[in-house]
């Protein structure tokens, strides 16, 4: 989800076909998904003048369409790109918006949102305008298709019979087997064959109330 059309897209009613367009091609090209498995909208549906910043009765007008788009398609995942789509989201599941400075530490970190989960990136416009930012775009959007299978380890990993056994926090799962398994520790020393106890979460951290419950 990105914030409005530019001249291109507007005139076409195509998404992404200018020069943002063309990193977005990219970017999705290095995390392996296919644009069209992707459903793509904007927060606002019109063309900005002079690609201004969206004022906040464009934003109320158009986020009609755009939460029932939400529920039409019922994502796996939202992507928002860049501050307003991110910000929109935010407000919408009632989450923590952090302040202007610390923006961007969001961006690549997958968050629970009411049942679903959220992913905030940068716009490829970034890029655009500074090409030094393709590493870290790339990076980023790698997270996509990590997100698109779940972690091979989680059919024989513990985690799985914990959370079937409903003494597992959902978020664990979520957020790391079905998730961004990419950042679990648990992950990491599998690959590697090294040995670690069952009790420990993705995180790393060791939750000894586990314990006691090993063997079911």
């Amino acid at each position: 989800m990105a914030q409005a059309p530019g001249e291109n897209e507007d005139r076409e009613g195509v998404m992404f076909i200018g020069p943002s367009g063309k990193v977005l091609g990219q970017l999705l090209d290095i995390a392996s998904v296919p644009r069209e498995s992707v459903y793509m909208t904007n927060l606002v549906k019109c063309m900005l003048p002079g690609y201004r910043k969206p004022k906040s009765d464009e934003i109320e007008a158009c986020s009609v369409y755009l939460d029932e788009e939400i529920e039409l398609v019922d994502p796996e995942v939202l992507v928002p790109m860049g501050y307003f789509a991110t910000r929109y989201l935010l407000d919408k599941y009632s989450l923590d918006v952090p302040g202007r400075k610390s923006f961007g530490e969001l961006y690549g970190n997958l968050m629970l949102a009411d049942g679903g989960k959220l992913l905030p990136l940068e716009h490829p416009a970034a890029v655009v305008y500074d090409s030094a930012k393709m590493e870290l775009l790339s990076a980023h959007y790698r997270k996509l298709g990590v997100l698109s299978k779940e972690c091979k380890w989680y059919d024989m990993c513990p985690m799985k019979r914990y959370y079937r056994a409903g003494i597992l926090d959902r978020k664990w799962v979520e957020l790391y087997c079905k998730g961004d398994w990419s950042l679990c520790v648990r992950y990491e020393i599998e690959e590697s064959g090294m040995a670690h106890p069952d009790w420990m979460l993705p995180d790393g951290s060791i939750d000894h109330s586990l314990r006691e419950t090993a063997g079911i």
